[in-house]
């Protein structure tokens, strides 16, 4: 047999062209005039069999340069992190793996309860009081967020670090313009932001802050003195953090925050050529019924036994289309799960341990890169991620580095001018002291 599967057989669409009384495919489109219709054979590959177009695909793929087989450096939002092997096993399971939208409670309370344990725990991680079931990912998050505060306000101005991530950043923008709400950079001053900026761009018409803890330089925000700036004049703070970070910093809520943000791909969720990923959405008690996507909330059956339910829906599917506050109708319970089982699989003491792997690695990695003459971009405590500036552009260094079997980090020229010529470096748990001494002495080779 060429073909695993055929979803019409020659009989299949002679009897459905009898039901509906057409003679052939082509009497369907009778109406459509000549001159209008494509008449030319379509400029791609002859269709081939199962085992040739395995081959085929087989081939390509073996191209691909991979975390594997390559010793990862490159981070900027999408991080090579331990993933637990039970995590593939239990979210590759029929009933999650399969399960949709859970409108039925009595026949979903697996994934429902797996979706109000990924509640509790990013609470936990934040030290927020109510977390959705998930969002598409980060920056939607982030952009929802600004929407919530802009609503909750009732004010039309976003004052947003130039710190935080850069696809984010370009998410806010799009929302905001639909929504005429305008959206103010704050510059950054010495890889974290600049506090008298900010100061100076919040004003009474200001909706909300925006910053990111660890930021997108990997530097550590000082959200104890950002948070006053940002409350001035009745606006919101907003935090995007790295969950995975938040093991071992103080939460934000500790600080103040009204929203926090983030992207759970570092629990779980593989890199995946950028996606799908898991964003999640914290608030505070105040804001929760204003809270974008669904929640699941636990409750009693008649019976008096536990049982989980949606609850505190608003978005325009459940209640009128103008009292909706968002148009998110749906969430990511597959890669939710993925997060659940990772931080249930590492528990608190682990999750804590890894994030401090990650701080020490990348502390070691940059004192390792100013030994070898390397020029720091930034100083200040740092998570798991810093900049370095080259002497050549960060793409020939990587593709240099590609040959002695490392993937280097990112350009951040190709997001900040100013920083032209400078890497982003990551270093998470999973790089080795041997691997990072070859990034090291690579790189430094390169600079002299």
């Amino acid at each position: 047999m060429k073909h695993r599967y055929l979803p019409a057989t020659e009989q299949d669409k002679k009897e459905m062209l009898k039901a509906i009384g057409a003679e052939t495919i082509d009497e369907l489109f009778a109406d459509i005039p000549e001159n209008v219709r494509f008449q030319k054979d379509y400029r791609i590959k002859q269709a081939k069999s199962e085992t040739e177009l395995t081959r085929e695909l087989t081939k390509l793929a073996a191209k691909n340069k991979d975390a594997v087989t390559y010793a990862s450096f490159l981070g900027a939002g999408v991080y090579d992190h331990y993933q637990p092997v039970i995590v593939d096993h239990v979210i590759s399971r029929s009933e999650f793996y399969t399960a949709y939208t859970p409108y039925q409670p009595e026949i979903s309370q697996g994934e429902l309860q797996a979706i109000f344990e990924f509640q509790t725990m990013i609470c936990e991680l934040t030290g927020m009081d109510i977390a959705n079931s998930s969002m598409y990912d980060g920056g939607t998050a982030l952009a929802e967020a600004a929407m919530l505060a802009s609503g909750h306000t009732k004010k039309k101005k976003i004052v947003i670090s130039a710190a935080v991530h850069p696809e984010s950043r370009d998410v806010l923008k799009t929302y905001a313009k639909g929504q005429y709400i305008e959206v103010v950079e704050v510059p950054a001053k010495n890889g974290v932001t600049d506090l008298e900026a900010l100061e100076n761009a919040v004003c009474d018409e200001t909706a909300a802050v925006i910053v990111q803890y660890p930021n997108f330089f990997g530097q550590i925000e000082p959200l104890k003195d950002i948070e006053p700036l940002a409350h001035k004049g009745n606006s919101q703070l907003i935090v995007s953090s790295n969950p995975l970070a938040l093991g071992i910093l103080t939460p934000p809520g500790a600080y103040g925050a009204d929203i926090v943000v983030g992207d759970a791909q570092p629990f779980g969720i593989p890199a995946a050529f950028g996606g799908p990923h898991c964003g999640y959405f914290a608030v505070t008690k105040k804001l929760m019924r204003k809270v974008p996507g669904r929640l699941v909330g636990q409750t009693e059956d008649e019976n008096g036994r536990r049982g989980f339910v949606l609850t505190l829906q608003a978005r325009e599917q459940h209640i009128r289309r103008d009292k909706a506050t968002s148009n998110i109708c749906s969430n990511q319970a597959l890669n939710a799960l993925a997060a659940s089982v990772t931080m249930t699989a590492l528990g608190k003491n682990g999750v804590k341990d890894m994030a401090r792997q990650n701080i020490l690695k990348a502390d070691y990695a940059r004192r390792q890169a100013e030994k070898a003459g390397l020029h720091v971009a930034f100083d200040g405590p740092i998570f798991n991620e810093f900049a370095v500036r080259l002497n050549l552009p960060v793409k020939e260094a990587n593709r240099r580095l590609l040959q002695d079997g490392i993937i280097g980090g990112y350009d951040l020229g190709l997001a900040y001018p100013e920083l032209n010529q400078h890497m982003l470096i990551a270093v998470t748990e999973l790089r080795t002291k041997e691997e990072i001494d070859s990034l090291i002495a690579g790189l430094g080779d390169q600079h002299e």
